[in-house]
């Protein structure tokens, strides 16, 4: 009697390149033995490996499709296939799978002979989101001293990470890659790119003169004074007649900006990328208002690059409304800006003050879109309130007058100093706009 030869078995899984979120998938597992099938088991590797989660079994014990093979005394060499089709795939799918093969022993139906393939099936996701932003804005408008100015470009929902690139009015543009900010450290933006000289074409008078009394003007080496930029006292200060210059400081007349860039992603709960690129340069508002900036982005997932724009934009004449329209003593008035007559991109910051006084509640200024005059009282009759709209670009100024007229279902003198009312009162209150547009741009 001649020996029985032991079975062999060999297991492979067809390889499949990266799939796409929505796609059809089939997993191919072949197998060459000449040995007795007992099973065929696709497992799901999950958690590093110490999960299995069993997702196809084939059990021969319950199956007459292997019949054929019942001759043990003849060796014959045959070439299986078992698939897995997921119809549509997700993020979640996205990992490692593995298939085990058991057949027979020719030698003893006892013994099982096991192997095993094994593929990692690499799920792409395109991005969903993709939105360009102004760090550290609302801010201020400075015609004193250059300041940096830093875009985010910020792309959700990809995988894996997606390459990022800023062009500007439709040229892609060259920058100097910066590194990535040690763990732990937040956002962080290289300051004081540029140092530029003082610009003392536009110091005040009163400064000025004393530069001249001093033995001459102002150099660049001098400390600028305090409050250069800003911070006139409003006590004192008249209804402006302001002359604005459109000579822009020397610092802004640079030919070529340098652009710095950095580009960071972290991984989400979902499985996906959100990737933040930054841009950062120092703002010429001459050269940088109404430019064209956009934020592109290339993914495997994608037939053609994604991409959102912005266009620096300074603010240009506030659309003003105040509620109520006919006000009485006592009322709320509401002055809000509605809007501007242009997109203004970035956010502007919003100051309100009162033109040779102070605010009703007291407050020297008040910052927001919205100025709320509570209880008004007869006193406010021909008060001005400034409501200066500025942004990195650019500032306008638009004042608004409050005229008061009497009403007749309010006795005289029922105001405490504080415009709080000591009886049912009333005083009909029209409010009328003046509005001067004073604009500070290219």
């Amino acid at each position: 009697m001649r020996p029985l030869i032991p079975a062999y078995l060999t297991v492979s899984i067809e390889p499949l390149p990266p799939v796409v979120v929505g796609d059809a998938v089939t997993l191919k597992c072949n197998f060459k033995t000449d040995g007795k099938m007992r099973e065929i088991v696709w497992y799901r590797v999950t958690d590093g490996g110490t999960i299995k989660q069993k997702i196809f079994t084939f059990d021969a014990m319950f199956s007459t499709n292997f019949s054929h093979m019942e001759n043990y005394r003849k060796r014959e060499d045959l070439v299986y296939q078992s698939t897995v089709r997921l119809p549509e795939v997700r993020i979640s799918d996205n990992g490692p799978y593995e298939c085990h093969v058991g057949i027979y022993d020719r030698a003893t139906r006892e013994k099982v002979v096991l192997a095993s393939g094994n593929i990692f099936l690499n799920v792409m996701a395109p991005p969903t989101s993709i939105s360009v932003l102004a760090a550290d804005t609302p801010a201020p408008f400075s015609r004193y001293q250059a300041q940096n100015f830093t875009l985010v470009c910020v792309v959700s929902g990809g995988k894996p990470a997606p390459l990022v690139y800023f062009k500007r009015d439709g040229e892609p543009i060259e920058a100097t890659p910066l590194p990535e900010p040690p763990a732990g450290t937040g956002s962080w933006a290289p300051r004081n790119l540029l140092h530029r000289d003082l610009d003392d074409t536009k110091v005040p008078k009163s400064l000025a003169a004393e530069g001249e009394v001093g033995g001459g003007r102002l150099t660049a080496t001098a400390d600028p004074p305090r409050g250069l930029a800003a911070e006139r006292d409003p006590v004192t200060e008249t209804i402006p007649e302001t002359v604005v210059s459109r000579e822009f400081p020397r610092w802004v007349h640079v030919a070529e900006p340098i652009y710095y860039f950095r580009h960071t992603h972290a991984p989400v709960s979902d499985g996906t990328v959100e990737a933040r690129a930054t841009l950062t340069w120092t703002l010429n508002p001459q050269i940088d208002n109404e430019a064209l900036f956009s934020c592109e982005v290339k993914h495997p997932a994608l037939s053609m690059p994604m991409q959102s724009e912005v266009t620096l934009v300074a603010p240009k004449g506030p659309k003003i409304t105040m509620t109520p329209t006919r006000a009485r003593v006592g009322d709320t008035v509401r002055i809000l800006v509605q809007g501007f007559q242009n997109e203004v991109f970035p956010e502007p910051l919003f100051t309100w003050t009162r033109v040779g006084s102070r605010l009703l509640d007291g407050s020297a200024e008040h910052d927001g879109k919205e100025l709320v005059l509570e209880r008004v009282p007869a006193e406010l009759n021909g008060s001005m309130y400034r409501c200066t709209a500025q942004n990195p670009l650019g500032s306008t100024d638009t004042h608004t007058r409050l005229i008061v007229f009497e009403n007749p279902n309010i006795p005289r003198g029922t105001e405490d100093s504080n415009g709080s009312l000591t009886g049912h009162c009333g005083f009909r209150l029209v409010l009328a706009l003046t509005l001067t547009v004073i604009l500070e741009l290219t």
